[in-house]
């Protein structure tokens, strides 16, 4: 499983920022353990009336046809097919979803070179942006889709998926990255605390697996996992000024603030007792299975916490676990002065021009769609007109008004700023070189001499 899901946003330096990310990681921390038409060369039609008291019109569309394209698989996949679903149900097209293989950007040239791209695609990268709009594979967006985007978007979020001043996608799904969800009979058990500095992470670490449960599940079987560890850590450690400028390679990986983070992370990945099944069984979990790991096993589970956003919430589900009794989350700890914010989100691209493409992007830029996921779980919208009472529980509306209120105040995570080959690729760059440090945490001038390497590659390129 990959998404937004794996992507990130975090919150920008500055005075004003910095009061803003406080405030941000405050909400969380107070909240979380708590229990479209073209641009005139459609063909028109009488609009439908949208049901249930919505107020979003989307032309008649009986007859026409779309293929959407996304990496998302499982209950991801599932709760989007309702989204769509709702699409027919209003215009009449017709509307197949196609799974795609990671990463996207070679499996739509694939499709492309072959004469059969999608209509729409669902980008999870900044990066897979602007590489679809320099392939000049991306069309704009339009009028209608703008304008529900100017209605219910945050600027920073409209910039996203903007190129030389151009709209070329919605950006659907958003994720808050900086969680660590916990075993609450685990925690209870042990007498552990949520802690909230990397110190007291570390604490809390120790005195889990002094009461006889492995303390972290990691799922270094995906490469991002590691990516979002690392982000978080350094994000706080560095800072957003060192963030930003290592995002756009301005400084070298083999920088010390680099250094200071692999080494930081290097305290818990160098400890293969508080990783479940060690670093080598660490590296075969994906996932999905590093949360329910988390949360099946009664009293003994694998492991009593596990890092990532807010969309475990599916998986803890699967587990047959319930958020907010059997399972809570806390902020991701201060390493540095503040604590980090990171997110992520996907963006719908659309690569054929018509008027039903334009009207499902229209659709999604709208808080009707997101309503109809936002009901499921496990999905958090940065549509900031999405009431918030639609989410399922008291934990997700937190994270949501969170990352709402955060407004333009955020920027996505290091890896999907970077080159595809370098921060979004299976085996490659920066995936493969921490599953590396990940076997070998006390060997971080080599960690930071193929990052280095890579990211050289990659950016020249």
């Amino acid at each position: 499983m990959r998404s937004t899901s794996r992507r990130g946003i975090r919150t920008t330096g500055g005075r004003t920022t910095r009061l803003t990310a406080v405030a941000v990681v405050g909400a969380l921390a107070l909240g979380l353990t708590a229990c479209g038409d073209g641009d005139g060369d459609g063909k028109g039609g009488d609009a439908s009336a949208a049901p249930d008291g919505a107020t979003l019109k989307l032309p008649k569309l009986d007859g026409e046809e779309l293929e959407v394209a996304a990496v998302w698989t499982g209950p991801e996949q599932e709760n989007f097919k309702k989204v769509l679903a709702e699409f027919e149900k209003r215009t009449g097209a017709k509307v197949t979803f196609v799974p795609a293989q990671d990463p996207i950007i070679n499996f739509l040239g694939s499709k492309i070179a072959g004469g059969a791209p999608p209509d729409v695609a669902m980008l999870p990268q900044v990066g897979a942006v602007k590489q679809a709009v320099d392939n000049k594979w991306a069309k704009p967006v339009g009028a209608a889709a703008k304008e529900q985007l100017a209605k219910n978007f945050a600027k920073g979020w409209r910039d996203l998926a903007a190129v030389g001043g151009e709209q070329y996608g919605v950006y659907f799904k958003a994720a808050n990255k900086s969680l660590v969800w916990y075993n609450t009979t685990v925690f209870e058990n042990a007498g552990a605390q949520e802690p909230k500095t990397w110190s007291e992470f570390l604490e809390t670490v120790r005195t889990v697996y002094d009461s006889g449960v492995t303390p972290v599940s990691v799922g270094g079987a995906d490469g991002w996992v590691l990516t979002d560890w690392f982000e978080n850590v350094y994000l706080s450690q560095a800072g957003p000024e060192k963030y930003d400028r290592l995002a756009k390679h301005e400084i070298k990986w083999t920088d010390p603030s680099v250094k200071e983070a692999l080494t930081t992370l290097g305290q818990l990945f160098g400890e293969e007792d508080y990783l479940a099944g060690g670093a080598d069984g660490a590296l075969q979990t994906e996932f999905p299975r590093s949360v329910e790991q988390t949360f099946t096993g009664g009293d003994q589970p694998k492991a009593g916490m596990v890092f990532e956003g807010d969309f475990v919430g599916v998986n803890i589900a699967q587990a047959k676990a319930e958020v907010g009794k059997d399972a809570k989350v806390f902020p991701f700890p201060a390493v540095g002065a503040e604590a980090p914010v990171v997110s992520g989100g996907d963006a719908a691209v659309l690569l054929k021009e018509s008027e039903a493409g334009q009207a499902l992007l229209t659709f999604l830029a709208s808080p009707d769609a997101a309503e109809v996921w936002a009901k499921e779980g496990g999905f958090l919208s940065p549509n900031k007109n999405l009431d918030p009472s639609t989410y399922p529980n008291e934990v997700q509306r937190n994270i949501a008004k969170a990352l709402v209120g955060a407004g333009d105040d955020f920027r996505f995570d290091l890896s999907d700023q970077a080159p595809q080959a370098f921060g979004g690729t299976p085996g490659k760059g920066m995936w493969k070189d921490l599953q590396d440090f990940l076997k070998s945490p006390k060997d971080v001038a080599g960690a930071q001499r193929k990052l280095e390497a890579n990211a050289a590659k990659a950016y020249k390129g």
